[in-house]
């Protein structure tokens, strides 16, 4: 069991395993040091952590750092998908990608979904693209969308 102290820097963890990085995510209540945590595992890309960063994305928001940190975990599930070999992982997480973008009320949150589908760019992933940008309301997220699918 890892101990985490509020003063503890990133480079402190990002030494850790991926194992106790997810480990710490879940034993620690600082939701900075969980934030560092998060944005380290989308960093790294690292599969092992992809169900965690899907658990975030989908997590009721309380207040202003839990969006940031849903919104920094639907960043690294791009990464993830990318890099897995797993087809049930990555469904998950486009899967969970899509709800970000479908269903979200956070607009950054639908950009920042928005964003990983377009990285990993499948033919399903476009229909969903497709799909959002007839039912987005924020000018914003719109535009991105029409960006990634060159239309």
């Amino acid at each position: 069991m890892i101990s985490l102290q509020p003063d503890i820097t990133l480079e402190q963890l990002a030494f850790l395993s991926v194992e106790s990085l997810i480990e710490a995510y879940h034993t620690c209540p600082n939701q900075n040091i969980q934030a560092r945590i998060i944005s380290i595992l989308a960093e790294l890309g690292d599969d092992r952590a992809l169900d965690l960063l899907v658990e975030v994305v989908g997590v009721e928001v309380a207040n202003h750092c839990q969006g940031n940190i849903r919104r920094v975990a639907a960043r690294g599930l791009e990464k993830m998908v990318i890099a897995t070999t797993d087809p049930e992982k990555s469904q998950r997480a486009i899967y969970k990608l899509s709800w970000a973008l479908l269903n979200a009320e956070d607009w950054a949150l639908r950009y920042a979904a928005a964003v990983s589908l377009g990285g990993i760019a499948t033919v399903e992933v476009n229909t969903i693209l497709h799909q959002a940008m007839t039912q987005e309301s924020d000018r914003v997220v719109k535009e991105r969308i029409r960006i990634i699918l060159n239309v």
